[in-house]
């Protein structure tokens, strides 16, 4: 049931809570973005008005247009003057990446039933820079598989990567012809653990029409260092997501209350 036939009624008055930390404008714009990514608003299905939404949510029609002004900026909605706000979802998929475990991009995609897929940039052995012989405790000068590459699944573009493996674990980057995890598991180095630093980012021109995007659209840079069980660095990788198709997920639990000392 497309919004097209179903209009304002398609939408949970219920899905926003004035008892949540979150300003309510961004928790109408995280429950659209859920309602186009699950499928329930598909390409070009135009979004009801303004007024319609705000007496449907009980907000104002000023929460309704930042909750819209963000998914803009997502690319996730399109505005025409005189006619509308639509969904703009096209052919790319958009996936939901929970930061709780640690995969590969390959193992991501695999698992909701997309084709990953890589475009290589560049593969060699060249010296570690000093943020990466840092990150990967290494001497300076010493050596590393660097690999750079698009990702994609099911042929679109997704993110940009930049692995960086010290040559003991990785001699020849030419060995890694899909996932580099599976490529690290064989050899008998299996990733155990991962740090990892998120920030959002605009992306400049080169890297944007890398990506399929316009130039300046937001994007997450993503620093991660992948360890072996005892501790010792495995790879540091950096990666330039799509802000348009990707949505990290963190699930929090709530500390247990401290326990009253008698004195």
């Amino acid at each position: 049931m497309s919004i097209h036939q179903s209009g304002v009624e398609a939408l949970d008055r219920d899905a926003l809570s004035n008892d949540l930390p979150l300003p309510l404008y961004l928790q109408l714009a995280r429950y659209l973005r859920g309602q186009i990514v699950s499928g329930r608003f598909g390409h070009r299905d135009a979004l009801p008005g303004e007024r319609e939404m705000a007496e449907r949510f009980s907000v104002s029609r000023v929460t309704v247009r930042k909750a819209i002004k963000e998914l803009l900026d997502e690319g996730l909605l399109q505005q025409r003057q005189g006619v509308g706000t639509f969904v703009n979802r096209g052919t790319s998929p958009y996936v939901e990446q929970r930061l709780s475990t640690l995969t590969s991009f390959s193992e991501d995609m695999s698992s909701r039933g997309l084709a990953a897929g890589s475009v290589w940039l560049n593969r060699t052995v060249t010296a570690a820079n000093p943020e990466e012989a840092l990150a990967l405790g290494l001497s300076p000068g010493a050596t590393v598989s660097r690999m750079q590459r698009l990702r994609t699944a099911n042929g679109n573009a997704m993110a940009l990567e930049t692995a960086v493996i010290p040559t003991r674990f990785l001699a020849d980057p030419l060995e890694v012809q899909g996932s580099l995890y599976d490529t690290l598991r064989r050899k008998g180095f299996t990733p155990y653990r991962a740090l990892q630093r998120l920030s959002a980012i605009q992306l400049p021109a080169e890297q944007a029409e890398q990506l399929g995007v316009p130039e300046g659209s937001a994007a997450l840079y993503i620093e991660r260092r992948t360890l072996l069980e005892d501790g010792t660095p495995l790879e540091f990788v950096r990666s330039q997501y799509r802000g348009d198709a990707y949505d990290f997920i963190v699930e929090l639990n709530l500390a247990a209350p401290a326990r009253e000392v008698n004195r």
